[in-house]
């Protein structure tokens, strides 16, 4: 969009060199995008920032740039000439000027409050001339008048990139994308099979009675990155977050293929959490480790609940029983257990043993289960 809107800017006579755009946005590691186009260039760059509240270099540099001093001021425009005085100044315009701009007008177009949509719902766009000229007073005016255009059409397609982010990032990828296909209508399900996943964490209540308050919330996310990462690696999708346990889910044409990836995930995470361990234990922090349950059977995915209030996840018989597996775990006391179902699909040359049938809690028949063979 941007490209096809210079070349147009050119073609219609107004002496541009460079054009970037940047736009907030709701990303739970990005504060917002941005997109660059320069005449001499080839390519149009897209780029994300990292949250500048966070102190760092990115805090340092946001508030050495002309888009700062706009914001803080009040002011809709900044115009100068890249002297050394100017890039000496502020952030990024020695690289402008290595380019060959000469001038530039920066713009910021607010579409509402602060804290509308993101922690600055405006768009910020610096124009640049390399002309040695710079800018006339008529192509300024012509600036200001295209840019509440630009702006809008920009936001439009932030929007929807908002809207992609929250979903998956609340939804999971998969169920995400169903949403937003417009499955939004509650008792709407699919019928699949699918390789469920259920883990915890080990001595939680333990830790959470013992520790202070304020490492808590640290706690859960660091060993949440762990499990939803490996997850997430091995194309699986986590479907909820409940307290220090993971429900995810993976599927596959192939049932042995999505048994396969849970195994890997699994691995994954073990190796992670020893890695995280050894960090935290150095830190003097609390520790802990997981244990996880692997099921496979048919479920209902879609949407439950009120009419005005609902929740895309799994359901059925195969998901309690994910559940109970993974509670088993402490009484066997085994990092992992799965399903005689999951051990079947998984197929031939499996590294699994059994561990023997239990009763499991709601489950009419004892189950045999078992754990990977570590030897």
């Amino acid at each position: 969009m941007l490209a096809g809107f210079c070349e147009r800017a050119l073609d219609a006579g107004l002496q541009l060199g460079g054009l970037i755009v940047v736009v907030d946005t709701l990303h739970p590691t990005h504060e917002g995008h941005a997109v660059r186009w320069r005449r001499n260039e080839a390519d149009t760059i897209f780029f994300e920032y990292a949250r500048t509240n966070q102190g760092g270099e990115v805090a340092e540099n946001w508030q050495r740039s002309t888009f700062y001093q706009l914001f803080h001021s009040g002011e809709t425009y900044l115009r100068g000439r890249l002297t050394d005085e100017t890039v000496a100044r502020y952030y990024n315009l020695d690289q402008d000027r290595d380019a060959g701009m000469k001038e530039f007008l920066a713009v910021l177009t607010r579409f509402g409050p602060t804290g509308t949509i993101g922690d600055m719902d405006c768009l910020y766009s610096a124009w640049y001339s390399d002309l040695d000229r710079g800018f006339d007073d008529s192509e300024i005016a012509t600036i200001k008048r295209l840019v509440p255009f630009l702006a809008g059409a920009i936001k439009s397609v932030s929007l929807d990139r908002v809207a992609r982010n929250l979903a998956e990032t609340y939804l999971g990828r998969d169920a995400s994308q169903l949403v937003l296909s417009g499955r939004i209508e509650r008792g709407v399900a699919d019928r699949i099979e699918a390789v469920l996943w259920f883990s915890d964490l080990s001595g939680y209540t333990r830790i959470t009675d013992s520790a202070p308050p304020e490492q808590i919330i640290p706690l859960l996310n660091d060993y949440a990155e762990v499990v939803v990462s490996a997850i997430r690696d091995q194309g699986g999708d986590v479907l909820k977050l409940i307290g220090d346990g993971v429900l995810a889910i993976f599927t596959s044409e192939d049932g042995a293929r999505a048994c396969a990836a849970a195994i890997g995930a699994v691995l994954a995470a073990e190796q992670g959490v020893v890695a995280l361990n050894e960090r935290r234990s150095a830190e003097q922090l609390p520790t802990t480790r997981m244990y996880v349950g692997l099921h496979i059977g048919d479920v209902f995915f879609g949407n439950i609940g009120s009419p005005d209030r609902l929740d895309f996840t799994v359901v059925g018989p195969a998901v309690n029983e994910a559940s109970r597996i993974a509670a088993m775990c402490r009484s066997v006391d085994q990092k992992m257990l799965v399903s005689a179902a999951f051990a079947s699909a998984l197929g031939e040359g499996a590294r699994l043993v059994s561990v023997g049938r239990y009763a499991l809690r709601g489950v009419k028949q004892p189950q045999e289960l078992f754990t990977l063979d570590r030897g």
